[in-house]
């Protein structure tokens, strides 16, 4: 019988292992947190008023609330991803009490100024409806992750709270889908730019149904007794009988 042994991964081989997706996911909210600031210094700098910010200078609180509330849930919502973080509760709890919050707020001021502001240049009854669905889809994420942990339900908390926050980065996967089109293409019109914004909020939602279903069949496995086998040769006459 042969007997194969296997090495665990050195405790700095597993840290490392721990941080692609965190880094991923801090490097995808840049792109909202860097145009969030842009738009903060345009805001209290003085910057000349023009069409496509008139709506931001006539009614700053929304906006302001939504770069602070979103740039907070980001970044910090990234952090959860990190096992060795996640596993500790007292960061986890302290954290989501500051991500949910911060996440509530975010949508809903994505959803008011979807409704009270006026369409930009470019957007058009599309990706207004699209805007609403998501935003409202987000808040609905949040709140039933909040339900969840109440009733102890770990692992749709965990479900819920990964949807909410696929939701919340999706401007950073906009920036990325829309990019190419505007190097290759030019300035898309008003339904090309919905479809874009649209498959960038349904590419981060099927990543986030990906990694909940992978996080059930880990949980599903880890939790499967373990079974002994024991490895037989041929059978000798006297146990053949």
């Amino acid at each position: 019988m042969t007997i194969k042994t296997s090495r665990a991964p050195s405790p700095r081989t597993a840290r490392r292992a721990q941080w692609p997706v965190p880094a991923a996911l801090i490097l995808l909210s840049l792109i909202p947190v860097i145009a969030g600031a842009a738009r903060l210094t345009e805001l209290t700098g003085g910057a000349a008023i023009t069409p496509q910010n008139a709506r931001f200078f006539a009614s700053p609180v929304p906006v302001v609330t939504h770069i602070v509330s979103v740039t907070t849930y980001c970044l910090l919502g990234a952090f959860q991803f990190v096992p060795a973080l996640r596993g500790r509760r007292d960061w986890h709890r302290v954290a989501g009490r500051i991500l949910v919050p911060a996440g509530l707020l975010a949508a809903l001021s994505g959803l008011w100024m979807s409704a009270f502001y006026p369409l930009p240049p470019g957007d058009g009854p599309v990706l207004f409806v699209l805007r609403l669905v998501f935003g409202s889809a987000m808040v609905a994420s949040i709140v039933l992750g909040v339900v969840a942990i109440l009733r102890r339900d770990f692992a749709g908390h965990g479900a819920w709270m990964t949807r909410g926050y696929a939701i919340g980065v999706a401007a950073g996967t906009q920036a990325l889908v829309s990019l190419p089109w505007m190097l290759l293409v030019g300035p898309p019109d008003e339904l090309t730019r919905a479809v874009l914004l649209g498959s960038a909020w349904v590419i981060n939602v099927a990543v986030a149904e990906y990694v909940i279903y992978r996080r059930s069949q880990l949980s599903a496995r880890a939790s499967r007794p373990a079974v002994r086998t024991v490895a037989q040769g041929p059978l000798t006459p006297s146990a053949r009988g």
